[in-house]
């Protein structure tokens, strides 16, 4: 079988939305210290602002995800970027992450799935994909340290 995605952990998809769930793919966007420009959050109680600037999450947990029976894509459960090939275990707070060659993120904390998302799962079950009760399949939000353009295929490395 022939790939067309690098042989390197990249971003696969950039994702955003005017408000809510799903988010839709984009071909770049501009990444700054607020988020990707474009991309607005319905609930600034709960998501967005400078230590929540954007939501990752991982390809391969979503095909796993899939693989289970749930009806998700990249940017349904609201994450901006979804990358392929990053060790997703080693994407926890206090973790930075290099995009590209410019871009610099900051983990700072696991996102805490809601209701808007239960229609993503079997049976609603959003809490599929919580820290608290399934470690490993949470997403993450990120700072942005430094920011730039971000395309699908960009490289993303894990400093540890």
């Amino acid at each position: 079988m022939i790939s067309n995605q690098p042989p390197y952990p990249h971003v696969h998809q950039i994702s955003i939305s005017d408000g809510g769930v799903p988010k839709l793919p984009v071909l770049e966007a501009k990444l700054t210290k607020q988020g990707l420009d474009g991309d607005r959050q319905r609930n600034l109680k709960f998501h967005g602002g400078p230590n929540r600037a954007v939501c990752l999450y991982s390809l391969e947990l979503i095909e796993r995800l899939q693989d289970e029976g749930h009806p998700i894509d990249p940017g349904s459960t609201g994450e901006n970027l979804t990358f392929s090939g990053l060790e997703w275990d080693l994407v926890k707070p206090g973790v930075r992450l290099t995009i590209g060659p410019d871009i610099q993120l900051e983990v700072t904390s696991y996102t805490t799935p809601c209701s808007h998302n239960g229609r993503w799962f079997c049976d609603e079950d959003f809490s599929r994909i919580s820290q608290k009760l399934n470690p490993g399949w949470s997403r993450v939000y990120a700072k942005v340290v430094q920011g730039g353009i971000v395309r699908p295929g960009d490289e993303v490395t894990i400093q540890l």
